[in-house]
């Protein structure tokens, strides 16, 4: 299959070209005759899910903030938090129910289409880039918090952010935007019934900028497309494929007193930073019709990776740049079966599913590279396979509205080894690694105590294997996997049909956490307590005015610890609160006005609490203009944004390395103008 993938077109845009025009010519099928949606991984799980905190973020609310990035929806979750590092086509830091590592570490798990994203040896372990994603082909994003899905299991701690895409409707979208520093991003989708049994749904963008700092400038080219093919009334499958392609340069971090002085600067000893990436996956779904309640999926899939990274940052009393590289093999495969009975005279909805990964990376680090160039001989260059086998198990019992029942449990197993390609100065172990078994249980219940008020509680667990190299050495054989418990009350509450309401609270423990106490021995030892309050709002006082309220508080302390000092200390990189209002206003026909207004409490940004980010706050105003349909367009629109409208200096991140205090600028004002339309 990598064979396959690696044979990918080298310009998506004529590609994407083509086959629009291609499909634009044949006529979609009537009505009737239209295909219903694959079934996908999980997604009869959608029932279920009510006993837990979940939110669902659609393509209309990508199209109302204008975002040109899927990252963008997540300041409308509440507690959640993006620490943008300003790296080119490096993922940012996520933050959820009080964990700081998702994104660019393992704290939380990410699907499109099913397809794992998280990468089990890439920077850290976990690591995620949803830049793979074209905005415009989103369908539905659902965001799990904490360890409550049964789909995923070492990376789904915080969470799991599941992605889907269209795969239903005919449609011909196209977006474009322009912006200050030289931004570009042009999108496109489109979707075509191709007679009574076939179906085709192809996305691209095309996204360039100058970027607001020197050597700031990145560029990336993506297409997908997919197949849906019905064979009778009873089985049907789809072929899914995706290319990626992504270049960048850097400016790095600036010093505390850099920024001061110049919050858009370089620092002079950086030269040649930057990212290259291609990324591909192909993905084969089968499904068949059991009888009118139950549905078998197979499904199999592979992802080829290869990306490099240049980095500089302070390390032994200089500036030096580093050179990162992963290629990554991923192969995947399961089985899931999915139905409805009764039970005691009650509805019952079940899934049943088994799953097997299979990933290779090829990791090779170098230090004092110079401008790109490999100035010395490797600290690490070898080869890591990690094999995860997964079954998992979830029934949703509706017996009564004010007693629902969900119960659920994933088991996992993984096995991996690890040798080295060629001579390291590296002292990082590289051994077979111990086989580790784990299972996680997810328990909860709604009730619906009045027509207006739904109350839910849930229990659910989630791990963490041994991170990095840790899980190739001897000295964690016999080691437990580090465990996270939740536990969480909640309430939906909607007094008026124009007011509606969600609250929730949660305590998430973690124990048996993995340290290193000399060179090749480990032991279980730590633990931390994350806790936090999060409110979701939304209220129409009149027909032409919304507001929506998403605000989260978070409580992340360190409770165990080797170092008495940390006992009590703050998790790094989380911030105190989120706070997130939106306001959408329509004075006449065809017009829209809005405004997002984020807040930001600030983190601790070392683990002794010493140092702290400061709070921020950032605006955000847009217009948008939808043209007369006589224009022949279709439900075109015309739209203007202005973000950081205050042009408020901030940091959008904060960190120190090599004992320095470094900050990544957050984005100046900027001004994007844009014309999407839809015939």
């Amino acid at each position: 299959m990598s064979s396959l993938l690696r044979q990918t077109p080298r310009s998506p845009l004529l590609t994407a070209a083509a086959l629009a025009a291609l499909c634009a010519c044949l006529p979609a099928a009537a009505q009737e005759a239209r295909l219903a949606a694959l079934t996908v991984k999980g997604q009869a799980l959608a029932a279920s899910q009510a006993a837990f905190s979940t939110q669902h973020l659609t393509q209309e609310d990508l199209a109302a903030t204008g975002a040109q990035e899927v990252e963008d929806l997540w300041r409308q979750v509440p507690g959640m938090h993006v620490n943008d590092y300003q790296l080119s086509g490096v993922a940012n830091a996520v933050v959820l129910r009080g964990f700081g590592g998702g994104g660019h570490g393992g704290d939380i798990a990410a699907t499109l289409d099913g397809i794992t994203l998280n990468e089990a040896m890439s920077h850290a372990d976990g690591y995620f880039d949803l830049n793979v994603v074209v905005p415009l082909e989103v369908e539905e994003v659902t965001v799990h918090k904490g360890p409550v899905s049964v789909l995923q299991g070492n990376f789904n701690r915080a969470g799991l952010v599941a992605l889907q895409t269209r795969r239903s409707g005919t449609y011909t979208e196209a977006q474009l935007q322009a912006g200050s520093h030289g931004t570009y991003d042009l999108q496109g989708a489109l979707g075509r019934q191709l007679g009574a049994d076939d179906q085709m749904f192809l996305a691209a963008q095309s996204y360039t900028t100058d970027g607001a700092r020197p050597d700031a400038d990145a560029r990336r080219h993506t297409l997908s497309g997919r197949w849906h093919h019905r064979v009778d009334s009873r089985l049907d499958f789809a072929l899914s494929a995706r290319w990626h392609e992504a270049r960048g340069d850097s400016p790095s971090y600036l010093t505390q007193a850099q920024w001061q002085r110049d919050p858009q600067g370089k620092d002079p000893r950086v030269q040649g930073d930057g990212s290259e990436k291609t990324f591909a996956t192909l993905r084969l779904d089968v499904n068949y019709a059991l009888s009118d309640s139950t549905q078998l999926l197979a499904f199999a899939y592979g992802t080829r990776q290869d990306f490099v990274r240049w980095f500089t940052r302070p390390r032994s009393g200089t500036w030096m740049q580093r050179e990162e590289r992963y290629d990554r093999d991923v192969l995947g495969m399961g089985l899931q079966l999915s139905g409805s009975a009764a039970l005691a005279g009650a509805p019952l909805e079940w899934l049943l599913g088994t799953e097997r990964q299979q990933e290779d990376t090829d990791y090779g680090y170098r230090e004092g590279t110079q401008n790109r160039q490999r100035m010395a001989a490797a600290v690490s260059d070898r080869r890591t396979a990690l094999d995860t086998m997964a079954a998992y198990a979830q029934a949703h019992w509706k017996l009564a509205p004010w007693l629902q029942p969900s119960m659920g449990v994933r088991w996992d197993r993984f096995t991996g080894d690890c040798r080295r390609l060629g001579a390291e100065t590296g002292s990082d172990t590289c051994e077979r690694m111990a086989t580790t078994r784990h299972a996680s249980p997810k328990l909860g219940v709604t009730s619906q105590i009045a027509p207006q008020t739904t109350l839910r509680a849930s229990w659910s667990e989630g791990f963490a294997l041994a991170s990095d190299f840790a899980k190739y050495a001897l000295g964690t054989a016999g080691l437990d996997p580090n465990v996270f418990r939740q536990t969480e009350l909640g309430v939906q509450w909607a007094p008026h049909r124009s007011l509606w309401l969600d609250l929730a609270v949660y305590r998430t423990t973690s124990s048996n956490e993995i340290r290193n106490v000399a060179p090749g021995v480990y032991e279980n030892f730590g633990s931390t307590r994350r806790s936090g309050a999060e409110l979701q709002a939304h209220w129409t006082p009149l027909s032409k005015l919304e507001l929506q309220w998403s605000y989260g508080r978070m409580h992340s302390r360190v409770t165990e610890n080797a170092n008495a000092a940390l006992v009590g200390k703050q998790v790094t990189a989380v911030p105190a609160y989120t706070s997130t209002v939106q306001a959408s206003y329509r004075p006449t026909a065809g017009w829209t006005l809005r405004a997002i207004w984020r807040h930001v409490g600030r983190g601790a940004v070392d683990a002794a609490n010493t140092q702290w980010s400061r709070a921020y706050q950032v605006g955000d105003m847009g217009a948008q203009y939808a043209l007369p349909r006589s224009l022949g367009w279709g439900d075109a629109q015309l739209s203007l944004w202005v973000r950081n409208v205050t042009d408020q200096r901030y940091a959008s991140s904060t960190s120190v390395i090599g004992g320095e205090r470094l900050v990544a600028p957050g984005a100046p004002r900027t001004v994007t103008v844009g014309l999407k339309f839809a015939l």
